[in-house]
């Protein structure tokens, strides 16, 4: 009896296949490659949460309670880093810098934080009121993420949500978005516990590219060393790509190659 059960459910898979076709599992997302142009040291200790690059300086945030840093350091290296530590009971996430101030947000606590961009200095407090993951602007308003496929696009004056967006791939959302970066017109974003991010059009929520940078630095998930990738930067000047991860010994400066 349940031989003849299964013999019928399979006669109806087949029937349905060939009246409706096969399914399109093909994506219509094209995927994106990269070149190495240069390496960098970077410290295996760090939880990367949050990364910027401007006129030759870093700028990243750290997590983990208790370790949580903003740290602001020369690319090269020949500058000592100024750190500022947060209070142990916040997770620090994404990070900005906009009109000469430092911009962070945090995970659990719903607070985010304001800083002078030269000396690190506290400026302000702000709250919202979802998670924060990731952080970045498009000079007029800061972009956040919040795990979720949602961004939020925020006032920098009031931190006000003005409006949002929801990124979605061949019309299916996209979640666990992190680390944010507005590049030339485009939001790049990691996806959190891969190897890709996602290129994705701001105006639409639309993901029209995506960057495989699988074969970077391998990781194993949960581990200490190395952890996942996360840490998007733009190099202006090269027109170029700084990225990272969660405890990884390098950062990478890369190019983006069309095609796999």
């Amino acid at each position: 009896m349940y031989r003849n059960k299964l013999i019928r459910k399979l006669l109806l898979i087949v029937l349905f296949s060939i009246i409706n076709g096969p399914a399109n599992t093909q994506s219509n997302v094209p995927v994106y490659s990269y070149t190495i142009l240069k390496e960098y040291p970077h410290n295996k200790n760090s939880f990367t949460q949050g990364l910027f690059y401007e006129n030759g300086t870093i700028y990243e945030s750290t997590g983990q309670k208790g370790y949580s840093r903003v740290y602001k350091y020369a690319l090269n290296g020949k500058r000592t880093p100024q750190i500022h530590k947060l209070d142990s009971k916040y997770f620090g996430e994404g990070l900005t810098v906009l009109d000469g101030k430092i911009f962070q947000i945090t995970w659990l606590s719903s607070t985010g934080f304001i800083y002078d961009k030269y000396s690190l200095r506290p400026i302000k407090t702000f709250h919202y009121t979802t998670e924060g993951w990731g952080l970045t602007h498009n000079s007029k308003e800061l972009i956040m993420s919040d795990g979720t496929s949602t961004l939020y696009f925020l006032e920098p004056a009031t931190l006000r949500v003005v409006h949002t967006i929801s990124v979605t791939a061949d019309n299916i959302p996209v979640k666990d978005i992190n680390e944010l970066e507005y590049i030339n017109g485009m939001i790049y974003a990691n996806i959190w516990k891969t190897q890709k991010i996602a290129i994705i059009d701001p105006q639409t929520g639309n993901i029209i590219q995506w960057l495989d940078l699988t074969g970077l630095l391998d990781y194993t998930p949960h581990k200490k060393t190395p952890g996942v990738l996360n840490g998007i930067a733009y190099n202006p000047e090269n027109d170029s790509l700084i990225v990272t991860g969660k405890y990884w010994p390098k950062m990478f400066e890369i190019k983006i190659v069309k095609g796999h």
